[in-house]
């Protein structure tokens, strides 16, 4: 019966390598992450699932409503995000505090998620990969950027912004020289959407 269990053991497949993917508004981190899909690997997708999580999470819920105010939550309980935002955006004490209550949540889904995984690389996507030190428990951080000046374009044309709009967004997120430096792996998305699927690819096949 040892010998049994012990061989049980041995035929359990190895957990997957979990690969953190993030980069700054605009960056085409999302685009990236749908070619990641499209070569067979699973992604992640943390901010969606976060936005899912704090509005079926009754606990999260009243954790919020506590911290930010019934307001939190529109009339048919359901998260209101521009609220929420217009009230941590400048205070950086508040937007601790709500990341302290979403994101263990989000750990715990995502820990049950890759549990579920059968290939040899995981991706988990997020924006603050590197800002909530989350890149520590990644085997890699792969980390897709771009100049300033076409993040910048990007994000006016796709959400209709003002310069103004998106250079405050971009001033609160972290400096894109830092995120180099501490990135394992670099995509940059200066061109086109071919160069970026080859970019794409060549990089997750060299990851081993």
């Amino acid at each position: 019966m040892e010998e049994l269990h012990s061989e049980a053991q041995q035929a359990e497949p190895p957990a997957p390598k979990v690969i953190g993917l993030t980069g700054g508004i605009g960056s085409g981190k999302t685009t990236v992450a749908k070619f990641i899909e499209e070569f067979g690997f699973p992604v992640y997708y943390s901010d969606d699932r976060a936005k899912d999580i704090v509005n079926d999470n009754e606990e999260l819920k009243i954790k919020i409503k506590e911290l930010l105010g019934e307001e939190s939550y529109d009339e048919n309980g359901v998260y209101d995000r521009k609220f929420v935002a217009g009230k941590v955006f400048n205070n950086k004490d508040l937007l601790q505090q709500l990341n302290e209550i979403i994101h263990p949540a989000v750990r715990i889904d995502f820990e049950n998620w890759v549990k579920q995984q059968t290939k040899y690389l995981v991706f988990k996507e997020t924006a603050l990969l590197f800002e909530l030190k989350l890149n520590r428990q990644c085997y890699k951080s792969l980390l897709v950027t771009a100049e300033d000046n076409i993040r910048t374009k990007r994000v006016m044309d796709r959400d209709n912004k003002t310069y103004r709009e998106v250079e405050a967004v971009m001033e609160k997120q972290m400096p894109e020289k830092d995120k180099i430096k501490m990135a394992d792996c670099i995509i940059y998305n200066n061109t086109n959407l071919e160069d970026l699927k080859e970019q794409t690819e060549k990089v997750i096949f060299a990851i081993e």
